[in-house]
């Protein structure tokens, strides 16, 4: 039986003894996490520098296949694949903002003439132009182009290996539609794809809802591969199937409440109460409550930052959240970005002297007080729901403060920390907390870049339109990592023989030359049939090192020829699984069979 298909085209053979290739039994000093440790040992990859690695045989093998699991489901969808330069011109990215937007993460360069250039983050710019360049027609729609490139970001702490690197490879596609519909359905088609590039990887994932960030437009989705190590926290409802990355994360906005004929906002003193807690120790000593004792989800805190602009620009803004929640650093990067934030210092708060630090309250703050800070208020506090809260006087706060009637706010953000236990937005059911590595991301670009490059086509009338776009990006790189945090125990990793270097290992155990000549019949015969295989045929190496080794590599089947060679068998074992025994004569149909098997799904 052979597996020889247009998904293998044929076996190869990899022999140890020749292999470039060192396994290391310790852990390298630098890996925080599993993926990062066994690709290292293993000999997949090799620090370069911080955030950078190199990429060696074993592991380049599996880059590949991650790859062409990638373009066969992208050509699948009719995209055509393209190939951009990583050094590029910073014109496009001034004209759309960017080159100031992106900030420190952006690698930035001079040829010998003092012209500028980047190491491209992305390549929303240059594809939009050459469509521009190459397409004027509504007939020439539409139109999905994609590519498998290195892109560079200069991150302030790479970490996890390849999970976060300053040089990474993406998959990145964009689509191009003359209408809204079109985009939609443009959507469509790559959420599909992606979805079966993720199962193909055989690691679990959740899509959910995200913000678009410095891509801008209007729908945006992420592929998270569930694991404990992952960057990104994500909510979900196992009753209604709500699924969003915290950052995106919705509260529920309660109903406004009546406030007719509720007591009236009044100061009190309330000495020594700086914070929540002594806040709230002090209203029930001194304001006992006849309902309930007060708790911090009464106060309304008031929390100040220093935005700064990537155009030089400063601004101060204050969020109000209920006092039992905090602001949520990764909320407030996703809803100011490309805007940096600074928590108010004293030289913040001595250049506005109508802020009484520890004491803020709604009456000091809003764009058009003297103070001239942007007041946001969290939508839990809507009208007529009553607050402790800051008087603008050291030592006082105000209590029965009614939203609405007493203040009102310059507008509403969502940056409050999200609690397992929250209610569900859609009103069924709880929020579950969760953690995943973003491993791809959709957008609906709209015409963001399309109006920044004037890139228009002529529509069915003759009238110029302005395109409108879609753009979808797989961390390609990121993959490898992540289906090897998916996929390892406590020797080794664990492949799924989609991504695997080899199909199978065999593993030549003895001195006698009939045991090499046994193993090397039958990596040869699996080869004729279609079947890759790693052949360990070192001559004075050990059987421990050699099943070590094994383990460590983790392709999917391993085939021992050894001391059942006396007995005319041969051990054939899974991974992660029991062995069988299986006569030599029979070895290779069997193996091919298994492999075939498990590239079947």
């Amino acid at each position: 039986m052979s597996i020889v298909s247009a998904r293998q085209p044929q076996g190869d053979l990899l022999r140890l003894s020749q292999l470039f290739v060192r396994t290391l039994r310790e852990d390298p000093a630098d890996a925080e996490v599993a993926s990062h440790r066994l690709l290292v040992r293993a000999g997949y990859i090799r620090r370069a520098a911080p955030g950078i690695y190199t990429w060696l045989p074993l592991g380049l093998r599996v880059l590949a296949k991650v790859e062409a699991v990638v373009r066969e489901e992208m050509q699948a969808i009719g995209a055509q694949e393209v190939h951009f330069p990583a050094l590029l011109p910073r014109e496009p990215y001034e004209v759309s903002g960017r080159w100031t937007e992106y900030g420190p993460n952006l690698f930035r360069l001079q040829d010998r003439k003092q012209a500028d250039y980047l190491l491209a983050p992305t390549h929303e710019e240059m594809f939009t132009l050459l469509v521009k360049d190459l397409y004027s027609s509504y007939k020439d729609l539409p139109l999905a182009l994609f590519q498998i490139q290195t892109k560079y970001r200069d991150e302030a702490r790479p970490r996890a290996g390849l999970i976060r690197g300053r040089e990474f490879i993406m998959k990145d596609s964009y689509s191009f539609d003359v209408d809204d519909a079109g985009l939609d359905e443009s959507y469509a088609k790559h959420r599909a794809a992606y979805q079966r590039i993720f199962d193909r990887f055989g690691f679990e994932y959740v899509i959910v809802s995200a913000h678009a960030g410095a891509m801008g437009g209007s729908k945006s989705e992420e592929f998270l591969a569930k694991s404990p190590i992952g960057e990104d926290t994500y909510v979900e409802c196992r009753a209604c199937g709500y699924a969003a990355n915290v950052e995106a994360a919705r509260a529920p906005v309660p109903d406004p409440v009546p406030f007719e004929g509720t007591t009236e906002a009044h100061a009190e003193d309330t000495p020594g109460t700086p914070t929540i807690d002594s806040l709230v120790d002090h209203l029930n000593e001194r304001f006992p409550r006849d309902d309930r004792p007060w708790a911090a989800g009464d106060t309304l805190k008031n929390v100040l930052f220093r935005l700064d602009h990537p155009d030089g620009t400063t601004e101060a803004v204050a969020i109000g959240v209920p006092g039992n929640r905090e602001v949520d650093v990764k909320r407030m990067e996703a809803a100011f970005y490309p805007a940096e934030f600074t928590p108010f210092g004293d030289a913040d708060f001595a250049a506005r002297p109508a802020l009484a630090k520890g004491y803020i309250g709604p009456g000091a703050l809003g764009e058009e007080k003297p103070s001239k800070v942007r007041y946001l208020l969290d939508p839990r506090v809507v009208e007529g729901t009553r607050w402790v809260t800051g008087a603008d006087r050291p030592g006082q706060h105000v209590l029965d403060l009614v939203a609405g009637r007493d203040f009102t706010a310059d507008g509403t953000i969502e940056v409050a920390e999200v609690w397992p236990g929250d209610p569900c937005p859609n009103g069924d059911g709880i929020l579950e907390t969760a953690r995943g590595i973003e491993m791809g991301h959709v957008f609906q670009l709209g015409r963001k870049f399309a109006e920044a490059l004037d890139l228009k086509v002529l529509d069915v009338n003759g009238k110029a339109v302005t395109v409108t776009m879609g753009s979808y990006g797989v961390g390609v790189t990121r993959a490898v990592a992540a289906i090897a945090e998916g996929n390892h125990d406590e020797k080794g990793l664990a492949w799924p023989v989609q991504v695997a270097p080899a199909h199978v290992h065999v593993v030549a155990t003895g001195k006698g030359a009939e045991v090499f000549e046994a193993a090397e019949k039958l990596a040869t015969e699996l080869v004729d049939a279609g079947v890759e295989v790693i052949y360990d045929d070192r001559p004075k190496v050990s059987p421990g090192v050699k099943f070590a080794d094994a383990e460590l590599f983790g392709v999917p089947l391993i085939v021992v020829v050894g001391r059942g060679l006396a007995d005319g068998v041969v051990e054939v074992r899974p991974r992660a699984g029991a062995s069988e025994q299986v006569p030599v004569a029979d070895a290779a149909h069997v193996v091919t069979e298994r492999v075939a098997a498990l590239l079947a799904g």
